[in-house]
């Protein structure tokens, strides 16, 4: 159980924590000596939207798996078009989603304005163009 704090402090913001009172886990951490600790909402919230990306990086890689092992196109190759560029852009979002978070804890902890990522442009491009492909394949497919 943590140990009591005691009231917020004046500004309605609540105790700081002493380096005694840290979680082990914390420790040696590049991010424990940045900055000052955050109100853990900012915290919480902010690994919440890495494990979004997590899980939006294991739907693509199992959405290119299942393109690989159902999909009934004419050819293996018209199943790789589509497949890999899934998995490709599922291990892109995984690679970069702890950088980002990374990044971000960091500008948090210093209270300078969040870092832009790439990711959503990037997702959103790719997955675009995996939709026209797979939508031409289809189509290619359908009329042999």
């Amino acid at each position: 159980m943590p140990p009591d704090r005691g009231p917020p402090t004046q500004d309605g913001q609540p105790p700081e924590v002493r380096d005694d009172e840290r979680a082990d886990g914390f420790r040696g951490h590049p991010l424990y000596d940045v900055g000052e600790d955050p109100d853990a909402r900012f915290t919480l919230a902010n690994e919440r939207t890495f494990l979004a990306w997590i899980r939006t990086s294991l739907a693509l890689v199992a959405a290119g798996l299942a393109v690989e092992q159902l999909l009934e196109f004419g050819s293996h190759a018209d199943r790789l078009i589509v497949a890999l560029p899934l998995m490709g852009l599922g291990a892109a979002a995984a690679l970069s989603s702890y950088h980002h978070w990374e990044q971000t804890e960091r500008a948090i902890r210093l209270g300078q304005a969040l870092p832009y990522s790439r990711l959503p442009r990037v997702l959103a491009y790719g997955i675009g163009l995996v939709t026209i492909a797979a939508a031409v394949l289809v189509t290619i497919d359908a009329l042999h």
